[in-house]
């Protein structure tokens, strides 16, 4: 009896130690946080990227519009093609403008010979005038000779030393000079008339030829905006009429028909847009990377050529400044990057993906991004224990020490001794998951990577618990 009681308090006892022993050790457990740790590293190179998307365009392309109605006669090229700048890719009926073209020529040709006969008698009459003039000049010396000697036979008459008949002669042949004087400078007087009208002519008729010539260009131009031709080097990159169609030019409110898009292919870029968040980091030749759907598993190198100024609202695609209710939308950005070594392939339209490199640095500091979290000041402060003599009425709060309180502060937190201790940190660029740490750690230390909720929670001096383990998949039953 006395064997089996002893056996049976034994077992009591051992019974008894053992739950001690198992309350004491989740007693010592209590509060401790398990968490998933990572070392402070360096990195060989940190590079900060920015990423987004748009599509393939090139940098110079051409809308070519109908600059007149009328039907299209002619397509010289197709989807596709490549063209020289000048050269003709499409014609529209011109049968109007070319018979306007050949009726006013004509009446250039008319012009041009109404001003050659006007000029040819003009050219006669100045002849005739200087004959004339000549003429009139030699009069005038046998007007001055005849005088002199119708002088000095009235002298002789006068003394008697002359007859009466001789005398009469040299007055009558005096005055009859006189007379065809004035006859000559009548005549002259009216050939200089009629040379007046002649240059009267000419003239009107040499601004006759211009107004003729100036209507010739403007019948030149309409007839050749019936000739389609390719304003730059390039690529027929799309062509949405077919011959035969009637195409009409755009109006104040109204586009008119596209006849086909020529792009200069030389320079291909891809249109992306960059979210306002990230725009203040793009700088101009920056480097990129872009991959484009169409062409998977391979990338191509470009860089940054144009920087939008102008924010565009991401639902609408429309400048912010023509919203009024643009202030509570997300706003992009539009940058243009280049490719350097664009593919064959490559066609405008193709949807790409744009990684711009804003900034890089050599053997970095770094952490992971996630181990990244703030806490307000105060919250950081252990707690005073409570006073239990003078708990009857709390102190007067001092605003500028509980402003200073809600600082909020940016940092991780660091194993130490088992505890997890804040320490504030400055960071710099960041990368696609690390992050570059300008002070505030040393190479080597464990911090605290996750997880999330317990990097958002967690107090400073809690006691954790380091499991680095991966968890396991589960099976599919």
């Amino acid at each position: 009896m006395k064997r089996k009681w002893k056996v049976i308090i034994t077992l009591a006892v051992l019974a008894l130690a053992g739950i001690v022993v198992y309350a004491s050790t989740v007693y010592s457990k209590r509060g401790v946080v398990t968490v998933q740790t990572a070392l402070v590293t360096r990195e060989p190179v940190l590079e900060a990227q920015v990423t987004a998307s748009g599509e393939i365009k090139p940098k110079n392309y051409i809308n070519l519009g109908a600059e007149a109605m009328g039907e299209i006669t002619e397509l010289a090229v197709k989807e596709g093609d490549h063209v020289r700048k000048g050269q003709l890719v499409a014609r529209l009926e011109d049968v109007q403008p070319a018979a306007d073209v050949a009726a006013q020529k004509a009446a250039i040709s008319s012009s041009e010979a109404d001003s050659a006969s006007a000029e040819a008698a003009l050219k006669a009459a100045d002849d005739n005038i200087l004959t004339m003039q000549a003429a009139l000049d030699h009069d005038k010396a046998d007007l001055a000779r005849m005088k002199a000697d119708y002088e000095r036979s009235e002298q002789l008459y006068n003394e008697k030393l002359m007859a009466k008949q001789d005398f009469e002669l040299k007055q009558y042949t005096y005055e009859a000079q006189v007379a065809a004087i004035r006859q000559s400078e009548t005549r002259l007087v009216q050939a200089r008339s009629q040379r007046e009208e002649m240059a009267a002519q000419l003239n009107s008729a040499q601004k006759k030829i211009a107004m003729n010539q100036a209507n010739l260009r403007r019948f030149d131009d309409l007839l050749d905006k019936r000739m389609v031709r390719a304003p730059l080097d390039g690529m027929v990159t799309n062509l949405p009429v077919k011959q035969g169609e009637q195409v009409v030019p755009g109006l104040q409110n109204q586009s008119g028909t596209i006849i086909m898009t020529i792009a200069d292919m030389s320079l291909i870029t891809a249109e992306v847009k960059v979210d306002e968040t990230d725009i203040v980091n793009i700088k101009m030749n920056q480097p990129a990377e872009i991959t484009i759907d169409a062409i998977p598993n391979k990338t191509f190198k470009g860089h940054v050529t144009e920087i939008g100024n102008t924010a565009i609202l991401r639902s609408t695609g429309l400048a912010a400044s023509q919203s009024a209710i643009s202030s509570q939308e997300a706003k992009d950005f539009k940058v243009v990057v280049a490719l350097d070594s664009p593919p064959d392939e490559i066609r405008p339209g193709l949807s790409c993906t744009a990684k711009i490199t804003t900034a890089t640095r050599q053997n970095p500091l770094t952490i992971p991004i996630q181990a990244l979290t703030v806490r307000q000041k105060g919250d950081l402060e252990p707690t005073p224990a409570p006073n239990t003599v003078n708990a009857a009425a709390p102190a007067k709060l001092d605003p500028a020490v509980e402003k200073a309180k809600k600082e909020e502060l940016t940092g991780v937190f660091v194993i130490d001794k088992g505890k997890a201790e804040f320490r504030k940190v400055d960071t710099g660029i960041t990368g696609a998951t690390d992050i570059e740490v300008l002070s505030g750690l040393n190479e080597g230390d464990q911090i605290i990577t996750g997880s999330y909720q317990v990097i958002r929670t967690i107090r400073n001096s809690t006691q954790v618990k380091v499991d680095n383990k991966q968890p396991v998949a589960q099976q599919k039953s």
